[in-house]
Order: structure tokens, then C-alpha cells, then sequence
């Protein structure tokens, strides 16, 4: 399987989906049902590139609903900054209006917050599979990042259909997720 011409092949269809932005409303749903019995209070996500879809409407979402609740509850949610001498990734906390700043790979990131831990984890997937594996765009910041993160937090893949893959042989390196999430709802664990 060459991944890199799978990457493109995927990544330009994602693009050029003609109904994407109902699939994101959709798998914003989705998301949204799908966090409301969760028991975490921390939860990095991404910025999202190249047709991905967004998670931050529906964190910003949750966020609000926790200090809505009887007993109010502060959420946070933190956004990816790469560590390039390790190439891992820490999670620092970010809000709408928060101050922004492009990384080294010109991906928006925040600017001078705090450092935070995530216990939930919503990762992009350029491609995913049965077994909870994800192709990611290869440069191998989530598996390291998961590799390292103690206490490990539960991840959450996050794509459209369109992105399924099935058949998807993980490399030994590739560590599934606990969850996929698409438009259509939960895709795995089935």
C-alpha cells in the first residue's frame, strides 16, 4: 500500500466533497450526543487543515454546557503545539478570541496559554479502519504524543465517511483508538 498516494487521493476528495459542509454539521451532532455522558473536563482536539473537519463549534459547545450544569463545572479545551526536537505534541489551553499564532508547519496554534493535560483526546483522520486504526498525514506526532502521554487519554478519531478504509493494514507503530466518529455516527467500537 503506498499511504503517501492514498494521503493525496484522500485528502483531495475530502476537498472536493460537494455535500462537506452538511457532513460537518452532522458529525458536529454526532460529537455533540456523544460527549454528553462523558465524565472529562479536558479535552485537546485540533485545528483543523485541508478539508478536516472542525471540532471546535461542538467543544465550545460542551465547554458552555458544563457551566451551565447545577453544579457548574470548568472545561477546558486544549489545541496541539509541536515539539519539533522531539516531534511530539503538548496541549495548550485555547478559547474563541484566544491569541494565535502559526507553528512551524503554518498551523494556527495558541499563543502564550497554559499548558494542560488532556483525558480526552479528538484526533483527524485523513483515513481510518476497523480496529480503531487511523491514517494520519505521516509524520507520526499522535503516535509518539500517545506513546509518551501519562496518564494515556482516551482518543477519539474524527473524519467523514468518505475516509473509511477497508483494507488498511496497520504498521507495528500504529496505535488504534479507542473511538472513530463520523457522519454517520460511532464507527468504532462497533
Amino acid at each position: 500500500m503506498d499511504k503517501a498516494a492514498l494521503r493525496r487521493a484522500l485528502i483531495e476528495e475530502r476537498l472536493n466533497l460537494p455535500d462537506r459542509l452538511q457532513r460537518s454539521d452532522l458529525l458536529q451532532q454526532v460529537m455533540r450526543i456523544w460527549l454528553v455522558n462523558r465524565p472529562d473536563t479536558v479535552i485537546g482536539a485540533y485545528w483543523p487543515i485541508k478539508g478536516e473537519f472542525d471540532p471546535l463549534p461542538a467543544l465550545h459547545r460542551w465547554k458552555e454546557d458544563g457551566e451551565l450544569l447545577d453544579e457548574p463545572q470548568l472545561r477546558r479545551i486544549g489545541l496541539p503545539v509541536v515539539n519539533k526536537q522531539h516531534k511530539t505534541l503538548t496541549f495548550h489551553a485555547w478559547y474563541p478570541g484566544c491569541p494565535m499564532e502559526e507553528d512551524a508547519y503554518g498551523i494556527p496554534k495558541p499563543k502564550d496559554t497554559e499548558v494542560i493535560v488532556p483525558t480526552l483526546l479528538f484526533v483527524p483522520c485523513v483515513g481510518y479502519a476497523a480496529g480503531g486504526y487511523r491514517l494520519g498525514y505521516g509524520g507520526g506526532f499522535y503516535d509518539r504524543t500517545l506513546a509518551t502521554l501519562q496518564p494515556k487519554p482516551f482518543t477519539v478519531g474524527l473524519g467523514f465517511t468518505h475516509g473509511f478504509l477497508d483494507d488498511f493494514e496497520p504498521e507495528e507503530f500504529d496505535l488504534p483508538l479507542d473511538a472513530i466518529l463520523n457522519d454517520n455516527g460511532v464507527v468504532w467500537p462497533v
